[in-house]
């Protein structure tokens, strides 16, 4: 019988769709029908952003305030995999990926469909990975693997190297002194390794042991420092974004947020994973095994 896989996704840089492109080739190479289709905002911000308006899409983010979507068509009613492809925007789903999931259309084929979900981000994807749990949950679709790259580079020379690409579109080496930023290429075509995984599971509907065979092979990787700093900033986000939205004049408010953010990442961050290491991590390994759990569960 022949297969059909849905992988939807948004993706600026191309990123995404290239490890979407990686992940999906060994289901098409078994016989499976693959249809990708990359959705698009309406108003659709030009890459690379300027520092204003990068920064400006914070609050939306955090309080899961949609946008319009181009329309898109779907060849079928019914898929026997759906592949979304997501980002994390400041430690939350991307405005495009949120407004996806409100769509009618892909809810109707979400419905009782197995769905895996891929995401190429820097370090820090877990606070977007909960709530787009909870979205996959509320559509009524079955999620059966979740497969999460990232930047490998120490977390200051991400954070140094993604605005640079973000701000310049360009990713090469900045100052010819870092590295390039994203997702390393290697890591991208070793996705082919993930797809080879899934096609067995995909070819017998039998989904059972999916995650456990992808984490076998490192598709998600937790880094205990990053959860920390992550969970600490989540919940002020949403505190900055609160305040933002209620102001009619936003942007002298975003620019000091931008300034906050560099504050706290340089400065906040090392004192957050020190008190934690001082307080927990060898005192509560329960609680931080539980913790970790947590993000690595479907459900």
């Amino acid at each position: 019988m022949n297969k059909k896989v849905l992988a939807i996704y948004y993706s600026q840089s191309g990123q995404l769709g290239e490890i979407v492109d990686n992940f999906t080739a060994p289901m098409e190479a078994a016989g499976a029908t693959v249809e990708k289709v990359r959705v698009r905002l309406v108003n659709e911000p030009n890459f690379p952003w300027t520092a204003d308006t990068f920064f400006s899409v914070m609050p939306n983010c955090q309080l899961d305030v949609p946008a319009e979507l181009q329309p898109f068509e779907l060849k079928e009613e019914k898929y026997d995999l759906v592949v979304l492809g997501y980002q994390a925007w400041f430690l939350s789903p991307s405005i495009p990926f949120n407004s996806l999931m409100q769509t009618p259309k892909l809810k109707a084929v979400l419905k009782d469909t197995p769905v895996i979900t891929v995401t190429g981000a820097r370090n820090m994807w877990l606070n977007a990975f909960v709530r787009v749990k909870k979205l996959i949950k509320s559509a009524g679709a079955n999620h059966v693997g979740n497969i999460a790259l990232v930047d490998k580079h120490p977390n200051p020379v991400s954070f140094v190297t993604i605005f640079h690409w973000m701000l310049h579109g360009k990713k090469d080496r900045y100052l010819n002194i870092f590295p390039p930023p994203g997702v390393a290429d290697a890591d991208i075509k070793n996705t082919k390794v993930f797809g080879e995984t899934v096609v067995p599971h995909l070819l017998s509907n039998n989904w059972q042991g999916l995650q456990n065979e992808l984490d076998s092979q490192k598709a998600v990787v937790l880094n205990y420092n990053l959860m920390v700093i992550e969970g600490v900033a989540g919940k002020i986000f949403r505190v900055w974004a609160n305040i933002i939205s209620k102001k009619k004049n936003k942007l002298p408010w975003i620019r000091a947020f931008k300034y906050y953010l560099l504050i706290a990442f340089f400065v906040g961050a090392p004192i957050v994973v020190t008190i934690d290491a001082i307080l927990f991590r060898f005192t509560s390994p329960k609680r931080i095994k539980a913790r970790k759990q947590h993000f690595l569960n479907l459900n």
